[in-house]
């Protein structure tokens, strides 16, 4: 069970925030474009500071807590799925906070509305 570990921490994080997209419509995967835009740039540098530390020994990871699946450069299978889980379950809860407050985010009242809805009220 134990290399199981880092997995069912992620499986975890993404059952804990699913209910983000499917209760409250965040449609952060119907939006899968802007998705992408946020993921690979952090991917990228994240993946090559690990592949740095790896090289150089300053990291490592235990076998008896991954499935001690390496890819190239010796990064483990979970590792790379980290970096891609958490980026999405922060997302959710971001645009969870914007749908319940109402808060922007700072984006261009284009783009925090779906499709042209106006708030009650008039305009901004």
């Amino acid at each position: 069970m134990g290399q199981l570990t880092y997995g069912a921490l992620l499986v975890g994080c993404l059952v804990v925030t699913a209910p983000l997209e499917l209760f409250l419509r965040v449609r952060v995967y119907a939006r899968w474009r802007r998705l992408l835009l946020a993921l690979v740039p952090e991917l990228v540098v994240f993946l090559a500071w690990v592949l740095y530390a790896i090289a150089e020994g300053h990291w490592d990871y235990s076998a008896t807590r991954t499935i001690d699946v390496r890819l190239p450069g010796g990064i483990p299978v979970e590792e790379v799925l980290f970096f891609v889980v958490v980026p999405i379950c922060a997302v959710l809860a971001l645009e969870a906070v914007r749908k319940v407050t109402g808060w922007d985010a700072g984006y261009p009242a284009e783009e925090a509305e779906p499709s042209g809805a106006r708030p009650a009220g008039g305009s901004r």
